[in-house]
């Protein structure tokens, strides 16, 4: 066989691998909700894939990261730089009404003395900032992924300020750091956001708007390195002390629904698209990044209920994608200024 002819099989080859990865992917991407619920079992199921994957999580928070800020819409977050209320009031919103509501939530209930460990685990979700895969869930059911993006950003770099001195306020149990903690989330951000603007400059708008399904499939591929890490010992917990984790699902879908319900209510003036996209936000707090600061160094309860507490952001997206449907789609921008 001569060279050319070698070289086409090559070519061939790889063309047919590649059209093979980008079927999966799109097929992946199409199925979205249903996707997502379905990790939620798989990472239930299979312990062993998540010990495997557990190191894995930070590289996943920056991809997912890398991707919101690839598909970021450039006209609607000028139009949000130029306009900023609703990024600065959810902002606010996310970053202290909400430890606020906690805190007196739990004082009028007295969680704090009869269950500590299930105060820490509630006051850790309320200072935590919002999900890094926030806009990709937001992308996922259609609402507005660059609402969410610059709320995020805005929202995590407060959080090393305001998450320690709701801790000494509260007199939990804990030790954070706001340089080390801001240190991380700023190279977490920097790095994601260059690396995700230098791609959506090189491959275009218009390609990542028609691989649309691809990226979403990418997305859902990526979601499951967090879904295998943190539901690895839900299955073993359930068997061993069921109705404690009945409980704890039921409290957290609770405190889901709240989150979402409360904040969309507030934010109704700006629109229902807005005010869900936000509510879904709010309700998605990213609590694996408070245990990180603190090292890990939390009760057992704790770490059960941050597991459990994944439930419904996980499952969000398919129970809740009628609801996404009904509030309606946010205005979509001319597509011939996108990037301007």
């Amino acid at each position: 066989m001569s060279l050319q002819m070698w070289t086409r099989f090559a070519v061939g080859a790889i063309a047919g691998l590649w059209g093979t990865h980008m079927r999966l992917l799109i097929w992946i991407g199409r199925q979205r909700t249903r996707a997502i619920a379905a990790l939620v079992l798989i990472g239930i199921l299979l312990p062993p894939l998540g010990a495997l994957l557990k190191p894995y999580v930070t590289e996943a928070v920056v991809g997912l990261l890398c991707i919101a800020f690839l598909r970021i819409d450039v006209t609607a977050m000028r139009s949000y730089v130029r306009k900023p209320q609703i990024v600065i009031a959810a902002t606010l919103w996310s970053t202290f009404a909400i430890p606020l509501l906690f805190a007196v939530g739990t004082g009028f209930f007295g969680v704090d003395s009869t269950h500590p460990a299930l105060f820490t685990g509630l006051m850790l979700q309320a200072v935590a900032s919002p999900m890094m895969a926030a806009p990709a869930f937001a992308a996922l059911m259609g609402l507005d992924a660059t609402l969410v993006l610059a709320t995020l950003v805005f929202s995590t770099a407060l959080t090393p300020l305001s998450a320690p001195l709701f801790a000494a306020f509260l007199s939990m149990d804990l030790v954070l750091s706001p340089v080390d903690l801001g240190v991380k989330l700023l190279a977490v951000l920097a790095g994601s956001a260059l690396v995700g603007l230098l791609l959506r400059k090189l491959i275009g708008a218009a390609r990542i708007v028609h691989h649309r399904d691809a990226i979403d499939g990418v997305n859902i591929i990526i979601l499951f390195i967090f879904v295998s890490a943190v539901m690895g010992e839900i299955g073993v917990e359930f068997l061993a002390r069921p109705w404690r984790m009945i409980g704890l699902v039921a409290l957290a879908f609770a405190v889901f629904a709240l989150l979402l319900v409360t904040t969309s209510a507030v934010f109704l003036a700006f629109g229902s698209p807005r005010a869900f996209a936000v509510g879904m936000m709010a309700s998605q707090r990213n609590m694996g990044l408070m245990l990180a600061g603190t090292g890990g160094a939390v009760p057992e309860l704790t770490w059960l209920y941050f597991a459990v507490a994944q439930f419904p952001i996980y499952l969000s997206p398919l129970l809740l994608q009628p609801v996404a449907r009904l509030m309606g789609r946010p205005e979509q921008p001319d597509s011939r200024d996108a990037d301007k």
